[in-house]
């Protein structure tokens, strides 16, 4: 979630009209992320001036809407987009899906086919819109003992990364969460290099999440870490 709210507050911040879709956290505690995000201040320090005088002064706009847990459909998200472009808000750029594995499954269906076409199906609606969707999905049981997680380890239905245009991963153990870092890797690129292993410094108390090359100073002291 918080790397979704990252990608969302990145597109805001270059003049993007991003909409969030969330059927997991509501919209108040997704907004106080975003907030800490955007003034790199955790949520418990943060104060409407300050939340003000930076939002003000960001090019794009963010509209986030909740759902709860397996009411929305497929169709139910287009005809949510429809009146979104129809609104003061105007026709979004970026559409973020926190997340797609707790969309509304077909009745009777089988598990791991209805998520599979889940993804196939926001990958033919961001085809049809011409808009980007992003999504995350939880690891499998095997993934919280992996240092870096691989295709093998996405939970629920393995068809979520054929289907997936880009691919990646976050791994954090325990450690990891008491250093703040994290290990991001590249697991599928149809529009570049995959494969690649990135040093991640994430700090989830204010909302920081930086990416770094491996071979680069900021890089090799997070590895060190």
């Amino acid at each position: 979630s918080w790397l979704l709210m990252h990608i969302g507050a990145s597109a805001v911040k270059q003049g993007f009209k991003v909409l969030h879709v969330t059927l997991e956290l509501d919209e108040l505690y997704t907004g106080l992320r975003y907030d800490s995000i955007f003034t790199s201040t955790a949520s418990i320090n943060l104060t409407a001036d300050v939340v003000k005088k930076k939002m003000d002064n960001l090019p794009g706009k963010l509209k986030i809407k909740w759902f709860p847990t397996k009411s929305l459909s497929m169709a139910g998200l287009k005809g949510y987009i429809n009146k979104v472009r129809l609104s003061e808000f105007g026709n979004p750029d970026l559409v973020i899906i926190d997340y797609l594995d707790i969309m509304k499954l077909p009745v009777n269906s089988e598990n791991h086919l209805a998520l599979t076409a889940h993804y196939e199906d926001a990958r033919g609606l961001a085809g049809e819109e011409k808009l980007p969707i992003w999504s995350a999905s939880q690891g499998s049981r095997e993934s919280y003992n992996s240092d870096i997680l691989e295709a093998d380890k996405v939970a629920g239905a393995f068809g979520k990364i054929f289907t997936a245009d880009f691919a990646m991963s976050i791994s954090r153990k325990v450690q990891d969460k008491a250093s703040n870092t994290a290990r991001s890797h590249i697991i599928k690129n149809r529009f570049g290099p995959d494969g690649l292993t990135l040093p991640v410094s994430i700090d989830t108390y204010r909302g920081i999440i930086e990416m770094y090359n491996e071979s680069t100073k900021e890089g090799k002291d997070v590895q060190n870490t």
